[in-house]
């Protein structure tokens, strides 16, 4: 299983309107980065969901549900579309602040590669955070 995170502005898709949904396709990706992770995530996967702008805080977790397939709303290029079902919210966010300041977390996508809408997550990273999310208050 790979680890993944996945940005998303909450006042355009929240948290809360995703799992009203109960299922999303994740469109509108328009970097090579980012598009190759959509291309490389597997069914089962499991991606944080990250309120970007507003709130800067992983606030739950999100499942692979269908593997990558062309981009429908694309108008030109090679780009991939990846739907996701909600897997778990977290008990308390992580935030960016509390991520940054967290030597464990250093090389994550999040904090390298701050732009990048759609980043790796490592074992290690995943479990971390998630013991942040059950410990913190």
């Amino acid at each position: 299983m790979n680890y993944w995170l996945i940005k998303s502005e909450p006042f355009k898709y929240s948290w809360e309107q995703f799992q009203k949904d109960k299922k999303t396709v994740w469109d509108g990706v328009r970097n090579y980065a980012a598009r190759n992770n959509l291309r490389a995530m597997k069914k089962g996967d499991l991606a944080f969901w990250y309120h970007s702008n507003e709130g800067k805080a992983i606030v739950g977790i999100a499942q692979v549900v269908k593997e990558h397939y062309p981009d429908p709303t694309a108008k030109e290029g090679d780009w991939s579309v990846v739907e996701f079902k909600p897997f778990k919210k977290l008990i308390n966010p992580v935030t960016l602040e509390q991520i940054k300041s967290d030597k464990k977390l250093a090389q994550m996508d999040l904090v390298r590669l701050s732009r990048l809408s759609v980043g790796r997550v490592t074992r290690i990273e995943f479990d971390h955070i998630l013991s942040l999310a059950e410990t913190r208050k």
